[in-house]
């Protein structure tokens, strides 16, 4: 039996070796020189890949290969990388260097780690040609979460005719019946960690958040030239590009792979390396949470199915509110983020109680409002506009008796600027999205 190694003691990084066959793709590392650890992701009903297609393909699994290390790499962080097949061309590094760098920085924020300066690609390998364009069907991939963002995505591509199909990573059952709910053709990819990472974390390994949005998307990259779509259409709405807070002169983001810079850096890079035809983008970057959800609250059909409660284990009991453990960030913000735009009795009867008539619930709604505490480590939107929902409902008479929204206008409300709290400028779209031509019609169902 292999005496596990202590990866905080480690010296180097190794990305072994990638390779795919049968729908499976095999994705090797190392610490030192101690035993493999084998990542599997699995492809349902693959087809063979087109002998056009196959250097695209090639690049996507070498990017999702060096991607999904992140989830390897944090158990130790040592001091060296190194890559199978020589050092990296300088815009690979640079991605990777940046991914690593700020997708790891909650990780390090809460480990008491600074990784700046620590994590270095090997670079300087020859470039690639360009990537040409590849023909691919127009056609969508859009990831689905469970949550009430993807099925705003959805609804608005299908609002426009679009063909998409609802793909999703892993086995939860919740997000299956979403996607089911949506109508589309559904794309369920598994993700199988290398047990050993298991055993790590058993013996001192460093543990924490990680880019998740940037390995998925890495995936769907793979699965685009696969299966053949040529978009990727994520539901990461602007809010995501706020940092949670700043620490020594680092802003620290848990949404950083779902942000804009992202965003900006896989999409050119994949335009540049993969296939020239192959959009990566957000569908609701132009819009706030407010404005993403104002849309979601037409949505009723989905009112049943839906949560976005990543604490909740009942989420398939019989009512609408056994899928909301009604404590965690999520809850309270989704929460709040609905009540300006669904009738009082209708958000209760989806939750199943009143979050803000709740005295115990104050530090977690405090926390969105960024008032005595920073932002959560959570998908949540930013403090400014959970601000101006709680002030929005302050002024309604149906919500000014509750607890916490009479604690707000009390105690909370004198301190801040009215100026500033004003619900109609979060619903207004932003110039800064990449979305591709075809799909711009989809943003009408914002209007």
């Amino acid at each position: 039996m292999t005496t596990p190694i202590q990866p905080r003691l480690t010296q180097v990084f190794r990305f072994v070796r990638c390779s795919y066959a049968d729908g499976v793709a095999e994705l090797a590392y190392a610490f030192d020189h101690g035993e493999e650890m084998v990542e599997r992701v699995r492809f349902p009903n693959a087809p063979a890949v087109p002998a056009a297609h196959a250097a695209a393909f090639d690049r996507a699994l070498k990017l999702l290969h060096l991607v999904a290390g992140v989830s390897y790499y944090k158990a130790g962080v040592p001091p060296r990388i190194e890559v199978a097949g020589g050092p990296l061309d300088d815009a690979t590094a640079d991605l990777l260097d940046t991914l690593y760098l700020n997708g790891l920085a909650e990780f390090a924020y809460r480990n008491g780690l600074d990784l700046r300066g620590r994590i270095a690609f090997p670079r300087g390998g020859a470039a690639p040609a360009p990537a040409p364009a590849l023909h691919l069907p127009k056609r969508t991939l859009v990831p689905i979460g469970g949550g009430k963002d993807s099925l705003v995505a959805v609804e608005a591509i299908k609002s426009i005719g679009g063909e998409a199909t609802a793909v999703w990573v892993g086995n939860s059952e919740l997000i299956a019946a979403c996607a089911a709910r949506t109508g589309l053709p559904t794309l369920n990819i598994q993700r199988e960690l290398a047990p050993q990472l298991f055993d790590l974390n058993r013996v001192g390994a460093w543990n924490g958040h990680i880019p998740v949005t940037a390995v998925n998307s890495a995936i769907l990259a793979l699965a685009a030239i696969l299966y053949g779509f040529d978009s990727i259409a994520f539901a990461n709405e602007r809010s995501a590009s706020a940092a949670t807070l700043e620490y020594d002169g680092q802003l620290v983001n848990h949404q950083w792979s779902k942000g804009y810079a992202f965003e900006q850096l896989l999409g050119d890079w994949l335009h540049a390396q993969v296939a020239a035809d192959l959009d990566y983008f957000s569908l609701l970057r132009p819009y706030s949470e407010l404005a993403v959800t104002r849309a979601f609250a037409k949505l009723t059909p989905y009112f049943d199915a839906f949560s976005s409660c990543n604490r909740n284990f009942r989420i398939l009991g019989p009512k609408p509110a056994d899928r909301w453990c009604g404590q965690c960030p999520k809850c309270h913000f989704v929460f709040l983020a609905l009540a300006p735009f669904l009738p009082k009795p209708r958000l209760l009867q989806i939750f199943g109680r009143n979050l803000l008539d709740d005295d115990s619930q104050a530090a977690g709604f405090d926390a969105l409002l960024e008032y005595q505490d920073h932002k959560p480590f959570e998908c949540v939107g930013e403090g400014a506009e959970a601000r101006a929902a709680l002030y929005a409902l302050s002024q309604r008479p149906e919500w000014q008796e509750d607890a916490l929204v009479a604690r707000f206008r009390s105690e909370i409300l004198p301190q801040l600027d009215p100026s500033a709290l004003a619900l109609e400028p979060w619903l207004e779209a932003s110039p800064e999205q990449r979305i591709p031509v075809r799909l711009q019609g989809a943003l009408k169902f914002f209007a």
